[in-house]
């Protein structure tokens, strides 16, 4: 709280100091109702810290969820957007404001625009061993079947793809930020509710673009429609449809624009359905990082991943429906 509070206030001076208008904040306590009002103009302000890649997809879904409730346009407060993002946002109707100033305000016949004012320096935050990529591969693993918790260390490792040494420090820091009980009978994974959104957000920081092997488009652009038709299962390894495209396999919604296969083959042997490489392409292939025997396809959890991080509405409304029905159980 005392940092959302700060961030209302930096963020709020410094659009006074910029555009000499005088914001009125309607409910000082931030609650999740909070209104800022701006010439005239009522705000449900949403305060997040930080903004990345990785939890952009999730923070859009919480801006819109904020807007329906209060009936209000959004105002998301926060400390730093990268400009990427700040544009994606600005396409969903989002209007935002930093603590350097920068921001999109846009409502009725109000809008106010700055860019270019440079952030203080905030310092490094040490990233708890959970969250960085030893971690982020073995809480997969919970995640994807909560029951794995019981297994040895051993075996964990292995399906892992991680040291037993990291499996026993990581346990151990799950267990004391409360995301695992240990009893003298089980351990059982617990609070997954608040561990999923921040495994996604670790995922997507941090392992995912250590997974990216190539950026391809198909020859054939009527392969862009029949997709399904494409044989992956070819010799020499696994491959698996994810993101949008096993998002559409799951729950027969959402006509991919961008294509993820996630695979153990080399790129070339990609070729054999007319894939060529392309930095500009819409098909990204990603490594697997788990020990691919062990399911029998795609997991879920990855494909809700991919499209909480999206940014996009369409692959967020779709997400919540994996959620509620291959997820549930996470809930």
């Amino acid at each position: 709280m005392k940092k959302e509070k700060e961030i209302l206030e930096e963020a709020v001076n410094s659009l006074i100091r910029y555009t000499k208008l005088q914001p009125v904040l309607k409910d000082g306590r931030l609650r999740k109702n909070a209104i800022l009002a701006v010439e005239g103009e009522n705000f449900a302000i949403f305060i997040k810290p930080e903004i990345s890649k990785g939890n952009k997809g999730i923070v859009l879904a919480d801006l819109k969820d904020v807007s329906r409730e209060n009936n209000l346009p959004i105002l998301l407060l926060t400390r730093y957007i990268p400009a990427e993002i700040a544009a994606e946002y600005v396409g969903e109707g989002v209007n935002y404001l930093d603590v350097a100033g920068n921001c999109n305000i846009r409502q009725n016949a109000l809008v106010v625009m700055i860019e270019g004012k440079k952030i203080r320096g905030t310092g490094n935050t040490n990233q708890p061993r959970a969250f960085q990529e030893a971690g982020i591969r073995l809480i997969f693993q919970f995640l994807t079947d909560p029951e794995k918790t019981q297994l040895p260390y051993r075996d964990l490792a292995k399906q892992a793809n991680i040291s037993l040494g990291s499996v026993a420090v990581i346990m151990q820091e799950l267990t004391d930020l409360n995301f695992i009980l240990k009893t003298k009978q089980a351990k059982k994974l617990k609070n997954t509710k608040e561990l999923l959104p921040r495994w996604i957000i670790a995922y997507h920081d941090v392992l995912r673009p250590r997974l990216f092997k190539k950026r391809m488009r198909f020859v054939k652009p009527d392969h862009y429609n029949n997709w399904k038709e494409l044989n992956l299962l070819q010799p020499g390894g696994a491959a698996f449809w994810g993101g949008e495209p096993g998002a559409n396999l799951l729950t027969g919604y959402l006509n991919p624009g961008t294509y993820t296969i996630y695979t153990d083959r080399n790129w070339q042997t990609f070729k054999e359905i007319d894939l060529i490489p392309d930095e500009n392409g819409n098909v990204e292939l990603l490594d697997i990082f788990w020990v691919s025997e062990s399911y029998q396809g795609l997991p879920p959890l990855l494909i809700y991943a991919d499209l909480m991080s999206s940014g996009s509405d369409r692959n967020v409304e779709t997400a919540k429906m994996i959620l509620e029905n291959e997820l549930q159980y996470i809930k």
